[in-house]
């Protein structure tokens, strides 16, 4: 009976490792290097997993937001790997800088030189975007998956506020509150008198803190598990050492 109930812990142990970090590779995902400000540039990331166990994945197109066209998109090198920009005439030009923009970028794709995203395995893509909108909380991306089974897998959903996820949600880029420094530069914070800058800087803080808890809070339950497995095996081990 007891050997069972240490058994049971060290499964218990194991299906919580799995349960917490198998989510992150669930779908096709977009995320900035530091933050996407309103009006200013980003870099992102398009994290591309492979879901099948027996084909790669050999290609990926990320179509880029139609209701608001974006002038500026470079994409970094990605070894084995060959990346396309397709831009597109603007019914209505953009101006960016004083200057009319009259096309944008409407689709990235990417094709594999070699093996492609391999099971169990992800891929980063980079890419430099910018001006981002003034006038938007988001911007949703659309992503095709391509396997070398010729099987596709279309990550176009929007998610719904108040809905849960789709089955196969776009990427979708949460955009930040705009600063000067994104806009290349303006009055310092301490030419402010009306103190918003200080806001700012404690609500960022508090925002800092609250990410810092909650981590620390998800590693103190993971570390609890797993040692209470420890430490179930590790009794094991000494009751067969002792009866031998």
């Amino acid at each position: 009976m007891k050997m069972s109930r240490i058994a049971a812990v060290g499964t218990v142990a194991a299906s919580a490792v799995l349960v917490l970090s198998g989510p992150a590779f669930a779908h096709v995902s977009v995320s900035p290097e530091g933050e996407a400000a309103k009006g200013g540039y980003a870099t992102v990331n398009f994290k591309v997993p492979n879901e099948m166990d027996d084909a790669a994945t050999n290609k990926v197109e990320v179509s880029f937001p139609g209701d608001h066209p974006l002038a500026s998109v470079m994409t970094q090198p990605v070894p084995g790997w060959t990346a396309k920009v397709t831009k597109s005439k603007l019914d209505k030009p953009l101006e960016i800088h004083g200057e009319k923009i009259d096309e944008a970028v409407t689709k990235v794709t990417w094709t594999a030189d070699g093996k492609g995203i391999q099971p169990g395995s992800f891929q980063k893509f980079p890419v430099s975007m910018g001006q981002l909108p003034e006038d938007a909380d988001e911007l949703v991306f659309k992503a095709i998956q391509t396997y070398d089974n010729k099987e596709v897998v279309r990550w176009i959903e929007p998610q719904q506020k108040g809905q849960e996820e789709p089955e196969h949600p776009a990427p979708t880029l949460q955009l930040t509150a705009a600063s000067d420094d994104h806009h290349g530069g303006g009055a310092s914070g301490d030419a402010k008198s009306d103190g918003k800058s200080d806001a700012k800087s404690e609500s960022a803080s508090a925002d800092s803190s609250d990410s810092s808890d909650t981590t620390a809070r998800v590693l103190g339950i993971v570390g609890i598990v797993v040692g209470a497995a420890g430490v179930a095996f590790g009794v094991a081990a000494t009751r067969r050492r002792v009866t031998g």
